[in-house]
């Protein structure tokens, strides 16, 4: 096949997203393209830019992103959440953009940079994953995503995702554990689960869930060293769940379970399961030994009082996560919250974040403490000339958490498995030697 132009990648938002690019970028790399990832070349002509739509900051980035490539004179094309959520009033307000893409018709990439005037969005997308298409890996490291699921049954106050990316559609289990097969022979050491919520895995192809037995299946791949679990969502995370991440000697003693709030009212009014958190954690605490959690909350949702949020920090203060993450809550047209009154002024929700996570701080940071003199497994991720190792425990995740700097004459590579013991800290990573 004749070698075709070289295509410039710029990608923001979440690691779903991120899964989409890749798929994206396999497509174009089997009709004979290249890419890369510095689009600002001058030789470069054509640039997709897989935007995020999360909340306002991230659209905001991606919007600058476009402007940029806009003003090289380059042909730029949209892909991602942005494209999904606004249509035609882009395309209205960037005529400089001819070629967009949604969510569900990251398939048809080959057809945008072929043709001009390119623009292929559903208005009721329904996200399927292209089995046939070997993904583009453009992360660097020992460690790979995999997306268990697309879209979200849920709908939650706050959030605009299940309308970008429609209802929930399962893999098979068999599909995943190929993947995951491919990936580990081609030497990656760590497989991250994602979806939009990885707890509902199965439930439309099995008629119940189903993430149990698919760690069960992955964890017999003997190349794999770490299976890492995110973005688990609190209704469908039973005791079989707790018990298979707890036996399974691969599946790391990690959950990332975004909770948003713990004021029943709160999680009320945001259409999120209200349940007391405390006797929730304490489960998952009883079932799996020295597990580290990882968790997010939403300040300022509409109507948040100062008891609302008092009950938060204290919830903090009692549970003590091991991370957990904070923004302010975004007002999304189109949800149910958008029209919640009374809603909150930026600068209270600013003065929330920073408190709660002036709090988090000091959590984290005597919980690192408390390592400090122990042995902890790491994945090896970097090595420095100057003889530092940048590792991960396996309390951290790629990218949202912290990291382990070691210092050592030993022979390592990226992806080994070893255990660091701890000599020092901060609130977000901790030193070592092996």
């Amino acid at each position: 096949m004749k070698n075709k132009e070289t295509i410039g990648v710029l990608q923001f938002g979440c690691a779903k997203n991120l899964v989409d690019l890749e798929l994206m970028l396999g497509l174009l790399v089997k009709n004979g393209y290249s890419y890369t990832l510095d689009p600002y070349q001058k030789d470069i002509k054509t640039v997709i830019v897989n935007t995020c739509s999360f909340i306002l900051d991230a659209e905001k980035e991606s919007v600058r992103a476009i402007m940029d490539m806009i003003a090289l004179k380059k042909k730029v094309i949209l892909t991602g959440c942005l494209v999904q959520k606004y249509k035609e009033k882009l395309q209205e307000l960037l005529p400089e953009v001819k070629n967009y893409i949604g969510t569900s018709s990251y398939d048809k990439i080959v057809e945008a940079v072929e043709s001009d005037n390119y623009v292929n969005i559903s208005e009721n997308p329904v996200c399927t994953y292209r089995e046939d298409v070997k993904r583009e890996q453009i992360t660097v490291g020992s460690s790979s995503y995999i997306k268990i699921a697309e879209g979200c049954y849920y709908n939650c106050g706050y959030c605009v995702i299940p309308q970008l990316r429609g209802s929930y559609k399962s893999r098979k289990i068999e599909d995943i554990v190929q993947e995951a097969e491919a990936l580990a022979k081609k030497g990656v050491s760590e497989i991250i689960l994602i979806a939009q919520d990885t707890t509902s895995y199965g439930l439309d192809l099995y008629n119940k869930p189903m993430l149990s037995d698919l760690l069960c299946e992955l964890n017999k791949i003997n190349e794999l060293n770490w299976i890492r679990l995110m973005y688990a969502y609190p209704t469908n995370f039973d005791e079989k769940l707790m018990k298979a991440i707890n036996n399974l000697d691969k599946v790391v003693k990690y959950i990332d379970i975004p909770l948003q709030h713990s004021n029943i009212e709160v999680l009320k009014r945001m259409k999120r399961p209200a349940i007391d958190y405390r006797e929730f954690i304490k489960k998952i605490r009883k079932n799996i030994k020295n597990v580290s959690i990882r968790t997010t909350f939403i300040v300022g949702y509409p109507g948040e009082t100062d008891e609302e949020f008092n009950d938060l920090l204290e919830f903090i203060k009692d549970i003590k996560f091991d991370k957990a993450g904070v923004f302010t809550y975004s007002r999304e047209k189109n949800t149910y919250a958008y029209s919640l009154k009374p809603q909150i002024k930026q600068s209270i929700k600013n003065k929330r974040k920073k408190i709660l996570m002036e709090e988090q701080k000091k959590i984290s940071f005597e919980i690192n403490k408390k390592y400090i003199g122990k042995e902890i497994p790491c994945i090896i991720e970097e090595l420095h000339n100057d003889g530092t190792v940048i590792a991960r425990s396996y309390k951290d995740a790629p990218e949202v958490d912290g990291l382990v700097y070691i210092k050592t004459d030993e022979y390592v590579t990226p992806g080994d498995i070893v255990n660091v013991k701890i000599t020092d800290c901060t609130c977000y990573d901790m030193y070592g030697v092996i």
